[in-house]
């Protein structure tokens, strides 16, 4: 009885409710985003953690509305890790960066260089010392980003890295770049890798933010001292096994990304 047959005239109804809720969330969150961001932006000129505190305060705010205006819960699994170290993650969606975000005590992503010019996010994100880069050349974005990060690193941060450069969208096999190893090898942290199953919730390039569970997971940490090639390895296997099983959880039926 719970379950409608393929071209059920409800279907239709329910994506345009589905949109509709979804238009309106972004609509509230991004103009929250303009409003909280020049109101709190002399307090966060002046202290870093007054930014920080901005940012976690709307991320919060806008995953209550999620829940509330669009049906999108979200779970937190693992171990949130406190204190210096590296977190590798899977980025499918926005709203990866928002959980991240929010969970973390002191995080500092490591970001593309057009971010930094964006209204708003770019000045707090720049405010709790996340690190942009220019992707163009390999070697020299890894040089530029080894010496901005350890410019920028401070005692008891998180510094979040995406691994394959960019948000992958569900499915998708893009492959896993060398930044991650780079910073692992260079500040001997331990590394957390993060899987998750976001995009299938909120996808790249989508309007909608579809109903469900989106889950991130902490998963066991990488111990300091691989040689870069096992570590990526490493890395890549935990990152997609678990990103597959948390698709799976949500039903996706997509094809693993490995």
């Amino acid at each position: 009885m719970g379950s409608h047959p393929r071209g059920d005239p409800r279907q239709p109804a329910r994506r345009a409710v589905i949109l509709l809720r979804s238009l309106l969330f972004d609509a509230i969150a991004y103009t929250l985003m303009g409003v909280m961001g020049l109101v709190l932006a002399p307090a966060a000129a002046v202290s870093s953690r007054a930014a920080l505190w901005g940012i976690k305060l709307w991320c919060g705010i806008v995953l209550w509305l999620l829940r509330r205006l669009c049906g999108l819960r979200v779970e937190v699994r693992g171990r949130v890790p406190q204190g210096d170290v590296l977190v590798a993650a899977k980025h499918q969606s926005f709203l990866d960066v928002i959980i991240l975000s929010r969970v973390l005590p002191r995080p500092q992503f490591v970001m593309k260089q057009s971010l930094k010019w964006v209204p708003v996010l770019g000045f707090y994100a720049m405010r709790i010392g996340c690190t942009p880069i220019r992707r163009e050349d390999q070697a020299r974005a890894l040089r530029g980003m080894l010496r901005e990060v350890k410019g920028r690193r401070q005692a008891g941060t998180q510094t979040v890295i995406y691994p394959q450069g960019t948000r992958a969208a569900v499915g998708a096999r893009l492959p896993y770049r060398p930044g991650a190893a780079a910073l692992y090898r260079a500040f001997e942290l331990e590394c957390v890798p993060v899987a998750t199953n976001a995009g299938h919730f909120w996808a790249r390039m989508s309007l909608y933010r579809r109903p469900g569970m989106a889950v991130v997971e902490f998963l066991d940490p990488i111990p300091p001292g691989l040689e870069p090639r096992p570590f990526m390895a490493e890395l890549e296997r935990r990152i997609e096994a678990a990103s597959d099983r948390l698709l799976a959880e949500a039903g996706t039926g997509s094809p693993p990304t490995r």
